[in-house]
């Protein structure tokens, strides 16, 4: 999710551009960055940002916002009584670009351009509490909480070319497809000393990836398991499945994602934490991410102090008791 075309376009107008803030004429995007839970009840509205042309994540359609994290901001602001505002993120070139330039200090071209709160965060308490070389904490500006959903890589494989995907291993032989500079991308082309590098077919993102399996270019994807089901879930990918392959060597392969504020924002993190527990817990979540044709599970937070039986009503099965 690299915004290179994003960097570049800001070096090439920053000889324009004074020191000073940059209003772009849009009120509800250049208000005060001490939005604090008060004041976004009283003005009627919870501003949520979500990142640009991510489907399923986020994206639009016919200019109106759609995806897993609008849905799970619609149903947050809701359940705060307010109304839902979307706030989209062009992604930089790292997440603490993304908390600075959308969270806690905005972007030095609109710096008064701030979400609320802002979905698809990593929960990872080490990266949370990440330290530089003086022993300073790098994301003291943020708070990370509220995990709202357990994400996975995942392959999918056309069973005209393959009989099955049981081990990556195949790709020494098979071509796969990546979307460029993403964590599939190093891992296939590193994986085994090297030796797959040779079949890793590199695209924008993971939809044209698909494109190039249809096309035969390629006999699977890897990517994370939301966007392989987004695919898979259309009708001209029908014929494709999912592979049951591990990642031997993947550093993380599971992840919790969560939301970020500013950490003077507490009051509201701790109004939207319960929010987001009580969407998982009842089940209500899932009902989400199945309307979209994509599979659910439980963040790995909740599986440390939830019961079995809870953790299946949360994730739909049918033989949670009622």
């Amino acid at each position: 999710m690299k915004a290179l075309s994003g960097v570049i376009t800001l070096l090439l107008v920053f000889q324009l551009v004074f020191a000073q803030e940059v209003d772009d004429g849009d009120p509800l995007l250049n208000r005060p960055a001490d939005r604090t839970y008060d004041k976004i009840i009283e003005s009627g509205y919870l501003k949520v940002g979500v990142y640009e042309n991510f489907p399923p994540y986020s994206y639009q359609v016919n200019g109106e916002p759609r995806g897993i994290d609008v849905e799970i901001g619609q149903r947050i602001a809701r359940e705060l009584g307010v109304a839902f505002r979307v706030h989209w993120i062009v992604p930089d070139e790292n997440l603490g670009d993304d908390l600075r330039n959308n969270v806690w200090k905005g972007h030095y071209l609109a710096k008064r351009r701030l979400a609320d709160v802002m979905m698809r965060v990593p929960y990872d308490k080490e990266y949370a509490y990440m330290q530089d070389s003086t022993g300073e904490y790098i994301n003291e500006q943020v708070v990370l909480f509220g995990p709202y959903q357990q994400e996975t890589w995942q392959i999918a494989f056309n069973p005209e070319k393959l009989e099955s995907v049981s081990t990556v291993a195949v790709f020494q032989y098979h071509p796969i497809g990546v979307e460029i500079d993403t964590l599939p991308d190093f891992y296939l082309t590193s994986g085994l000393q090297g030796r797959m590098r040779e079949q890793v077919r590199h695209y924008p993102n993971v939809r044209t990836a698909f494109d190039a399996m249809r096309a035969g270019e390629v006999s699977a994807v890897m990517g994370m398991r939301a966007e392989i089901d987004h695919e898979l879930a259309k009708p001209e990918n029908a014929a494709f499945q999912l592979a049951g392959n591990g990642f031997p060597g993947l550093g993380k392969q599971v992840w919790d994602v969560g939301m970020a504020i500013k950490h003077t924002h507490r009051q509201l993190g701790y109004a939207l934490e319960e929010i987001i527990g009580n969407l998982v817990k009842t089940g209500e979540l899932d009902g989400v991410f199945a309307n979209l044709e994509l599979q659910y599970s439980v963040p790995q937070y909740y599986r440390e102090f939830l019961s079995e039986e809870a953790i299946a009503r949360a994730e739909g099965s049918p033989q949670a008791p009622q």
